[in-house]
């Protein structure tokens, strides 16, 4: 079942997020280590504005299960889905850091900054079935496209969102790696 997520799927939602997050080589995980960085986004999930905050994401559920997790927004809002963040990271005690340091979106898309499946329920197609979900949230938040980013060195992640529609529109460097960015006009 596709569903939105929920603020008692945080742990879930921390624990998935994060393989993207060290895919990524991000230096705050570096940093702050993994563990820290679960219980960190395990927080962030209970604020609805966030990134990753429970009213962003859509759950593909197996079984009572979490088998995978989508995250996005409107272009208009990437400015501010990092700002919750900071209260976060002062109830840790850490200094005010960005987890991401370079823009994503593309103008005039609903962006879908993480889609991730636990590896138990890959090869299933609940990748495809949160992509579809996600551009009809897109869609009915009125959006034209919907756009993400692929690392160039996943050629598997690319071919699934080639055959959803996605075309590539151009590239861009994201902590150091070369990203495709992709959009499917809705």
């Amino acid at each position: 079942m596709i569903r939105p997520a929920k603020t008692k799927d945080a742990k879930e939602i921390a624990s998935l997020v994060l393989v993207v997050l060290k895919d990524m080589e991000l230096p705050f995980v570096k940093e702050v280590g993994e563990e820290k960085t679960i219980e960190i986004l395990t927080r962030a999930v209970e604020y609805p504005t966030y990134r990753y905050g429970y009213l962003r994401g859509i759950v593909k559920e197996i079984d009572g299960e979490v088998a995978g997790v989508a995250f996005g927004y409107k272009d208009s809002e990437e400015p501010l889905i990092d700002q919750p963040l900071e209260e976060v990271l002062a109830s840790f005690g850490l200094p005010n850091q960005s987890l991401f340091l370079e823009l994503e979106t593309y103008p005039d898309e609903w962006y879908l900054d993480t889609i991730v499946v636990k590896e138990t329920f890959r090869g299933r197609g609940v990748g495809a079935e949160l992509i579809e979900a996600a551009s009809q949230r897109a869609k009915a938040e009125g959006a034209p496209a919907i756009g993400l980013c692929v690392d160039l060195a996943n050629p598997r992640a690319r071919s699934l969102y080639e055959r959803s529609g996605f075309e590539v529109v151009g590239t861009q460097v994201l902590s150091g790696h070369d990203y495709y960015h992709m959009q499917r006009k809705l």
